[in-house]
C-alpha cells in the first residue's frame, strides 16, 4: 500500500467510525462483556437480536452465529475470542464484495450506468464519482438521463461544472434513451474516457422503469455492443432491508455489475453491507460517508469491519 491509499484509508477510517457511531453498538466494546463469561443461550440470543435490528438480514445473521456456535461445541474458542472469531467472519464476507471499480482502456468511452431509486444520492455520486475520475487523470462526460425528477438536470449540470466534465442534456421529459444515445456518440467522438449515465429512480418495483433502463442499455448497444461496461446500483444504506429488496430487483432486471452504498453519515447501522455480500455478493465499489466531494471511497472490507467494531488506530 503506498503513503498516499494508507493515509486515505486512515482517513475513511476515522470518518466511517464518526457517521456509524449511533449504529456500531452492536458491535461495539459491550459485545465483549456480553461474552466475557462463557457463552451460554442468552448471550447467542442477544447477538441475534443485535444482528437483526442492525439489518444484517436473516441468512448473513443465521450463518454467523451458526460459526459461533460451533466454535464453542468444539472448544475452539473461549470467552472473549469468540468476538474475535465473529470478527473475523464479517471480514471474511465482506472480503468477498471488495472490487475497486477498474476503468478498462480497451473500452472508450468506458460508460458507466447509474441506477437506483429516487432519493438514494444518484445524481450527487455520479457527481462525486466525476471529481474522483477527473483527478486520476481520466476525462469524463456526464449523461442527463434523468429526464423525470425536476431538477435533476439542474443538478447533474452544476456537478458538471464543479468537475469540469462535459455535460450532454436536453429537455425535461426527453425519452432518456434517446439522451444517453446522443451522449455517448459525442463521447466517442471527443474520445472521452468515462461516460456516466444519470438516470431517472420512480419505484424499483415499477416495470416501466426497468422497461426503461432496459432501453438505455439497448440504445447503447446499437453504438457500442459491450455497452454499458459497468451498471452500478446507488442503494440508501439507512433503507435498511428495503435496500436487500432493490439490490434483488435491480440486479434481476440489469444484471448490475457493482454497487454504491449512501448516506453511511445518517442513521444507518452498516449491517445491510453483510446482508447483501451474503446473499447477492455483489461487488460494493465505493461507500458514501458524506455530501462533498471528496466523501466518495473506493470500499475496503477490513478499514469497513475496523469501524463496525470500533477498533484505535494502529
Amino acid at each position: 500500500m503506498t503513503s498516499s491509499s494508507a493515509h486515505e484509508s486512515s482517513g475513511v477510517l476515522n470518518k466511517l467510525k464518526s457517521v456509524v457511531s449511533r449504529g456500531r453498538v452492536w458491535l461495539g466494546s459491550d459485545l465483549r462483556a456480553l461474552f466475557s463469561a462463557s457463552p451460554n443461550e442468552e448471550a447467542f440470543e442477544e447477538l441475534e437480536t443485535r444482528l437483526l435490528l442492525a439489518d444484517v438480514g436473516v441468512s448473513a445473521t443465521k450463518w454467523l452465529i451458526d460459526v459461533l456456535r460451533r466454535e464453542v461445541t468444539h472448544g475452539k474458542a473461549k470467552d472473549t475470542s469468540l468476538v474475535d472469531v465473529l470478527q473475523s467472519n464479517v471480514l471474511e464476507l465482506l472480503a468477498r464484495v471488495e472490487q475497486p471499480l477498474i476503468i478498462e482502456p480497451t473500452h472508450r468511452p468506458f460508460v458507466v450506468l447509474m441506477v437506483g431509486v429516487n432519493g438514494a444520492g444518484k445524481t450527487t455520486t455520479v457527481g462525486k464519482l466525476a471529481s474522483r475520475l477527473s483527478v486520476s487523470g481520466h476525462s469524463v462526460m456526464l449523461a442527463a438521463g434523468d429526464t423525470f425528477r425536476a431538477g435533476a438536470i439542474e443538478q447533474l449540470t452544476e456537478w458538471g461544472e464543479r468537475t469540469r466534465s462535459s455535460v450532454i442534456a436536453q429537455a425535461h421529459g426527453t425519452d432518456p434513451a434517446a439522451v444517453v444515445f446522443d451522449a455517448l456518440e459525442s463521447a466517442r467522438a471527443r474520445n472521452i474516457d468515462v461516460l456516466l449515465a444519470d438516470t431517472a429512480g420512480r419505484l424499483h418495483t415499477s416495470a416501466g422503469l426497468m422497461d426503461q433502463l432496459k432501453k438505455v442499455s439497448r440504445v447503447m448497444a446499437r453504438i457500442d455492443a459491450s455497452a454499458p461496461h459497468e451498471t452500478l446500483l446507488v442503494l440508501d444504506a439507512t433503507q435498511g432491508q428495503n435496500a436487500l429488496t432493490q439490490a434483488r430487483e435491480f440486479h434481476d432486471a440489469l444484471g448490475l455489475t457493482g454497487l454504491v452504498i449512501t448516506k453511511l453519515d445518517g442513521t444507518a447501522k452498516g449491517g445491510i453491507l453483510l446482508a447483501i455480500a451474503r446473499e447477492l455478493e455483489l461487488p460494493v465499489r465505493f461507500l458514501s460517508t458524506g455530501e462533498d466531494v471528496g466523501d466518495l471511497h473506493p470500499f475496503e472490507a477490513r478499514t469497513f469491519v475496523r469501524a463496525l467494531f470500533a477498533e484505535p488506530n494502529p
